[in-house]
This record gives structure tokens, C-alpha cells and sequence, in this order.
């Protein structure tokens, strides 16, 4: 226990139990008056330590949580960038001066239904808005800034029932006509037609996805670096689930790569901005619109991919290697077996009657 005086204040100076205090005795003439103060302290430090009554908090703003997640953000997760634009969403209809420790659970519950009724998200979604807002309290928490996490009496909502979709062979003919469609189109510049192709850059990157299974954000930030062409592999370093996974590279991968210009790092350059495309959503989207594909989604591409292997009677194990998936249960929810398949099995039942 330290007391002592400068300026002719008295102040107290002590450590319990590895926690560090150090304050102004206020109306403390002499020192034993700062002692008698100081013990008061350190009486109430140690209760508020066994969980006997609660700490006191200072107002902690929405945008000093907001910047400590996205300190979090941009060192640990991926999908950072997408994380940034929930956090607009979360500033705006709570305000970036909204005290946290107001935010209640039935305040929770009235953003769930603003985002559902308001900005039409899916249930998914919304456990993603949960998820970021829960994560938020607890880094407070972690930083001792705040107590208590209201996120954790807010139930999740069940996830949107979304069908497993795959690429049968006429939907995927007619997709690559459309990628490989040519356009008469009149020149802005030079006022005279043109053939264009302006979906072509896509052709190269659904054939990755069609024929290693590979997630969106890896085939976009794949490098040359990661193509082994003398041992035929490619090798993903950076992976949603952390492990490095190797893919074995078909025939159709190899002349096509052979044929590809290799003038940057990454194979799939944008010629208008010579960076990585950072999406493709707008153009996969109208692609298959005008194939008069229902319902699909790129993600839909690895559906396909598991669905052909496993159809071909591939193990779900090697499935899982190429897929890279951390649990066999997730392979066996994106390789459901075709009506086809499922058919021929109860036809085996049937030959032992």
C-alpha cells in the first residue's frame, strides 16, 4: 500500500490480486485520511473481484466497440471486408453514439426484426449480424471495458432451408453458350459495331470451379505460384478452414493454364484495372439468367463437383480432401446423392427378395 502527496493532494497507489489502482483521495488532508480512503478502495476492488457487487462502468460508445472489432477484424478473419459493411449497417440503425450498455436484448430482438422486415435478409444472414454484434461485447469484456454480453439471451434464428443445387449437363452446355455468346454492339468511341464477348473472362474461372471444386475466393486469389505443373497439383495455402489442401490438376486444367498469359502473380487478372477480380457475382448472375438456369448460385458449382464424385462412387473421404472440408459431415451435406443414384440402391434391395 503506497500513500503519498504532490501538490498538496494526497493519492493512493496499490496492486490486489494482479490488478493495479491508482487514484486521488479527494478531501484527504493528512495521510492517514488518504489511508483510511485508499482501504475503502481496495475494500470495494476486492468484492467487485470475488463477483459481490458489480464493477462500475464507464459510457462506452458503439464507435469505441466498433474500432476495436475492426482491429480484430482486419488481423484475424477473412471475410473482413464483408464484416465492414455489416458493421455500416449495425452503426446505422443503432447510431455510432449509441451507450452499449443500453442496448438490450429486446433491442436485439427489434434489429432482428428490422433486418427481416426492412432489409428483407435471410435468417442467415441475420445470424451473421448476431454473430459480429455478440463478438463485439465480448472483446469489451476481454478489454475491460464492459461486463456483460446482451447477444448471449438473444436466441439465432434457423438457418434458411437452401435446396443443394447442382449443374445438370444441359444446364451446363447452355451456361457456356451463354459465357461464349457474341454480342453486336456499337462503339461509344468509334460510332461502329463490334463483335464483343463479354462474359469470355468467366469461362476459365467456372472451368476451375467445375473442375477442382474450389470456393469462389480461392480460385479469384489463386496464383501461379500455386500451380505445380511438374508434380500436377494445385496447392491452396489459404484456405477457409486454415489447412493447406493439394488438388490434383485434370487434363482440361492443364492445357488450358498452358494457353493463359502469365504477365502477373495471379492467374485471373481484370485487363481494365490489371488487379485480382474481386467478384463475379454481377456477371455469373445475368450468365445464367439468360441460360434460364433457376435458382443457382456459384457456390452451386461446388455442389456440382461433390454430386459428379460422388456419383461416380468416389469415397467421401477423397471428396473431403478436395473439397477441404474439416468434418466428414460437411461433405456428406453438400454430396447429396442424385434421384438416379438413390434409385439404383433400392433396386439392389429389391434383387434380394
Amino acid at each position: 500500500m503506497v500513500t503519498y502527496k504532490k501538490n498538496n493532494k494526497w493519492y493512493y497507489q496499490f496492486m490486489l490480486n494482479g490488478e493495479r489502482k491508482h487514484g486521488l483521495c479527494p478531501g484527504a488532508s493528512e495521510k492517514k485520511d488518504a489511508e483510511k480512503y485508499e482501504n475503502g478502495i481496495k475494500f470495494i476492488l476486492a468484492q467487485q473481484q470475488e463477483g459481490i457487487i458489480p464493477r462500475e462502468e464507464k459510457d462506452v460508445s458503439l464507435s469505441e466497440l466498433k474500432k476495436l472489432y475492426e482491429s480484430y477484424a482486419k488481423i484475424n478473419k477473412k471475410s473482413y471486408d464483408r464484416d465492414i459493411y455489416l458493421l455500416k449497417i449495425i452503426s446505422a440503425y443503432f447510431g455510432d453514439n449509441c451507450i452499449v450498455q443500453d442496448i438490450s436484448p429486446i433491442r436485439i430482438e427489434d434489429f432482428k426484426e428490422f433486418l427481416r422486415t426492412e432489409r428483407k435478409v435471410k435468417n442467415s444472414t441475420i445470424n451473421k449480424y448476431l454473430m459480429i454484434l455478440s463478438k463485439m461485447f465480448n472483446i469489451g469484456i476481454d478489454n475491460e471495458i464492459l461486463s456483460k454480453n446482451p447477444v448471449e439471451k438473444v436466441s439465432k434464428l434457423r438457418n434458411d432451408n437452401h435446396k443443394i443445387r447442382y449443374l445438370t449437363a444441359d444446364e451446363e452446355k447452355r451456361l457456356f453458350n451463354e459465357i461464349e455468346k457474341e454480342y453486336d454492339v456499337l462503339d461509344k468511341h468509334t460510332r461502329h459495331r463490334k463483335i464483343v464477348q463479354p462474359y469470355l473472362y468467366l469461362k476459365p474461372i467456372v472451368t476451375v470451379a467445375l473442375q477442382t471444386g474450389m470456393r469462389r475466393g480461392e480460385i479469384l486469389n489463386l496464383k501461379w505460384s500455386n500451380i505445380d505443373f511438374e508434380q500436377g497439383f494445385i496447392e491452396l495455402l489459404e484456405t477457409k478452414s486454415g489447412r493447406s489442401r493439394k488438388i490434383p490438376l485434370s487434363k482440361v486444367l492443364k492445357d488450358m493454364f498452358s494457353k493463359m498469359d502469365r504477365n502477373n502473380d495471379y492467374v485471373f487478372i481484370n485487363p481494365k484495372t490489371h488487379e485480382p477480380y474481386t467478384t463475379v457475382q454481377k456477371s455469373f448472375s445475368s450468365v445464367v439468367k439468360k441460360a434460364n438456369i433457376k435458382n443457382f448460385r456459384f457456390h452451386d458449382l461446388r455442389h456440382t463437383v461433390a454430386t459428379r464424385l460422388v456419383e461416380k462412387g468416389i469415397d467421401l473421404v477423397v471428396v473431403q480432401e478436395i473439397l477441404g472440408h474439416s468434418k466428414i459431415t460437411t461433405t456428406q451435406r453438400y454430396a447429396h446423392p442424385v434421384p438416379e443414384r438413390k434409385m439404383q440402391a433400392i433396386e439392389i434391395l429389391s434383387s434380394y427378395i
